[in-house]
């Protein structure tokens, strides 16, 4: 590979480099913008979304852009092989000009004047009318063959405004319900006049009317009449039904039948019943128990039609996961006078057993090494009632490749991890009378499982766990997971003479990870805003309240059991509060480019029968997902630092406080390949003094000094269902002593000090 590039270099050397030999006469090759002038007078106020408006069209990219429209590679490797001089269509520089030959980008096909006459088509839709608009060709001085653009847009007025907004011409009762509506209407007295928002309110008012029985209402049906002439800068808005509006349209309806039919029409074994006024048409035997249909389909005869009960039975139909295609249809009824609809429900079974098998390779910041399997077998549709069961297989091995081994480590495997996990997914709340049925979507889960971790050298570890949680979807933005048990049981089956050794220096570490029991209960709230036109910046916040043992503790007390360290099952239980949240912004700044900012932290705090997290539970930093510059666990907490690098070390590194920020600037390279700036911050700190871990203790004064820093640059090959990264990152502040003086204090730069590179799947947040 190294030779074809060398031999590319070579041949663009011998043919002078050039991009612009094949051009023909006044044939232009573009540079690039050389710059987008938006000048206003002190009066206009040209916004930020209006300046995306202008920049957006005139973004057109030269050959081999580096990042943006302004700038391209100094090495135009497309352009140079275009430029070859190909006598025969065969061999290596035949195949290298099939795959890297790049068409030039001329003036001609930019075609300035158009774009600049879309500016002002954007413009006029956000209610901008008087521009003034300007384009410059710029050669080169040293090949007239190349040239950039210059843009100037001179804006001279502000956006139009609406002066009153009022509806016009409904019909009665039609024109009550409207009325009605205009409390959340997107349109208001003195806001800006936007095209974009005349179509949002035109969807928003139809969907109102058709949830209050208007079937048959388009968005089409609304037009607007708007009078610039009153007033000078302002816009009289009226909301009217145009002239062709069906006569259907204007009627409101109700839901007469709902027929619904299971399995293929040519199953001649069929069966009907009627359930809660449905009718239930299925081949027997029932694949799936009939109540669960009528649970899923809201539509009932004899409702009003309402669009959002039309929509949330056909995604509650088709989450039951049991079918490999549905299919929903409408008729009015026969008469021509009533103002009623049949609803009519297909669909056909898919089977219900699924298996899956995945295959990973791991590389770790403690030298170990090794791959994973992971088997599942889900059955969706469980007792016939579309729950989801499944079981899931686990086992993984690793070798140590480097560093520094104990004494008891004499194994070819040194380390491996097995695990059985069971599930079960009902698609509602249990028990029933928690159940509304009113989310958009509602699940109970359970999970027993049972873990079994050998670490060769050190200890071998048993984990059994089960849970209940609640999952409640209220809308688009709002999830909510509750989860009223947990309990989790660690037992040490076996440890070595290194890690005893390790736990005996540390107290703390001790108590973390001896033999406990876990009864804990947690609730998870996201919030989470999409891309939308008003808001084309995506807003993420989860957040997360944990607590343990309080519960256990109380039917300690009640049976006049106090004091410390009592046990469940002959282990002690843990004790427990934890918080933590994330907020999550992404900043758009082009088409191709966007800053996506992280803050989040977190605080445990153990008390009552055991006054340490339990070791599952404490915080760290460092990783592809964290600090990139440091490898993971190798942070804190605080300023400590183990003074000798072990396979062990990281059991120190853990803390009950966590901060971290992130900052990332994303932007496109070519196409599917993308690349990034960072720069990440963060520690984790103790809540009580270690005398094992000096500085570990979390103090305000010392928090600057405290805070480690890196930067580095990535590479990520995305393709949406699967994105690959690397990022280099490079550490700039340490917060421990590293023996170097200053802010930037780490000594050098390398893969063992200062110098991380992180491959993983997916973005970092």
């Amino acid at each position: 590979m190294r030779a074809i590039w060398i031999y590319i270099l070579l041949i663009a050397l011998i043919s002078g480099c050039s991009t612009t030999k094949k051009l023909a006469e006044g044939e232009i090759l573009y540079t690039g913008v050389e710059e987008i002038k938006i000048t206003s007078p002190e009066s206009v106020n040209v916004e930020s979304v209006h300046k995306s408006t202008i920049e957006s069209p005139l973004s057109k990219a030269p050959n081999n852009p580096l990042y943006s429209p302004y700038y391209r590679t100094i090495f135009p490797t497309g352009l140079w092989v275009y430029n070859w001089n190909i006598k025969r269509q065969k061999g290596l520089k035949w195949w290298l000009y099939k795959n890297l030959a790049k068409k030039p980008v001329l003036i001609s096909d930019v075609k300035p004047d158009l774009r600049l006459q879309m500016v002002k088509a954007n413009l006029q839709k956000l209610g901008i009318f008087n521009i003034d608009t300007h384009y410059e060709i710029l050669p080169e001085k040293h090949n007239p063959k190349k040239a950039k653009i210059l843009y100037e847009i001179e804006v001279k007025e502000n956006p139009l405004r609406y002066s009153s907004v009022e509806l016009w011409q409904f019909p009665p009762p039609m024109d009550s319900i409207v009325k009605r509506s205009m409390r959340t209407s997107l349109l208001k007295v003195d806001n800006e006049y936007d095209v974009n928002i005349l179509e949002e309110e035109r969807s928003r008012i139809t969907a109102y009317l058709r949830n209050r029985g208007y079937y048959y209402f388009k968005e089409d049906y609304i037009e607007y009449l708007a009078d610039t002439v009153q007033e000078e800068g302002r816009v009289h808005l009226r909301i009217a039904l145009n002239a062709n509006v069906p006569d259907a349209a204007l009627h409101r309806y109700k839901v007469k039948n709902v027929y619904i039919s299971l399995g293929l029409p040519s199953e001649t074994n069929r069966d009907t019943l009627i359930l809660d006024t449905l009718r239930i048409d299925y081949a027997m035997p029932a694949e799936l128990e009939p109540e669960v249909v009528a649970r899923a389909v809201k539509l009932r005869p004899g409702q009003l039609y309402r669009m959002r009960t039309h929509d949330i039975s056909r995604t509650n139909f088709v989450r039951l996961g049991v079918f490999k295609s549905t299919h929903f249809s409408v008729k009015p009824t026969d008469t021509v006078t009533s103002r009623n609809l049949d609803f009519i429900i297909s669909a056909d079974y898919s089977l219900p057993i699924q298996t899956e098998m995945e295959l990973d390779v791991s590389s770790k910041s403690n030298n170990l090494l090794g791959p994973a399997l992971t088997f599942s077998v889900t059955n969706n549709n469980f007792r016939r009632r579309a729950q989801i069961f499944s079981l899931r297989l686990s086992g993984a091995y690793e070798w140590q490749v480097g560093g520094q081994k104990n004494a008891d480590n004499n194994g070819i495997i040194n380390s491996y991890e097995l695990g059985l996990n069971l599930n079960l997914s009902i698609p509602r709340i249990m028990p029933a009378f928690l159940y509304n049925g009113g989310a958009m979507e509602e699940h109970t889960k359970f999970q027993v499982g049972a873990d079994f971790m050998n670490r060769n050298g050190f200890f071998r570890m048993m984990s059994i766990s089960g849970s209940s949680s609640y999952e409640l979807n209220k809308d688009r933005r709002h999830f909510h997971t509750i989860e009223p048990l947990k309990l989790t049981y660690t037992h040490l089956l076996r440890t070595s003479s290194d890690f005893d050794s390790t736990l005996n220096a540390n107290p703390a570490i001790e108590l973390s990870f001896r033999n406990q029991f876990i009864p804990s209960m947690s609730y998870s709230y996201t919030f989470d805003r999409g891309v939308s036109y008003r808001r084309p910046n995506r807003l993420l916040f989860k957040t997360t309240i944990m607590q343990a043992g309080n519960l256990t503790s109380l039917l300690f007390l009640l049976n006049n059991k106090t004091g410390e360290n009592k046990k469940v099952l002959g282990n002690y239980y843990s004790q427990f509060l934890k918080l933590n949240a994330e907020l999550v912004k992404y900043q758009n700044l082009s088409n191709n480019s966007l800053l996506a900012m992280r803050l989040m932290g977190g605080v445990g705090y153990a008390y009552g029968n055991v006054k340490v997290m339990p070791y599952s539970e404490q915080f760290y930093s460092g990783g592809s997902n964290s600090l990139r510059a440091f490898q993971i666990r190798s942070l804190g907490p605080g300023s400590y630092h183990p003074t000798e690098k072990s396979i062990a070390a990281y059991l120190d590194q853990t803390g009950e406080i966590k901060l971290e920020a992130n900052l990332e600037y994303r932007f496109t390279l070519s196409g599917s390949l993308k690349a990034a700036f960072f720069m990440d911050a963060g520690n984790v700190w103790l809540l009580r003094k270690d005398e094992n871990r000096q500085g570990g203790e979390f103090q305000p004064v010392k928090l600057w000094d405290e805070i480690a820093l890196g930067t580095g640059f990535g590479i990520r090959y995305d393709i949406s269902y699967l994105t690959v990264r690397a990022d280099l990152g490079i550490a700039l502040h340490s917060p421990y002593n590293t023996g170097k003086s200053g802010y930037f204090n780490i000594k050098s730069y390398n893969f063992n000090d200062g110098t991380v590179l992180n491959i993983a799947i997916g973005y970092p947040f």
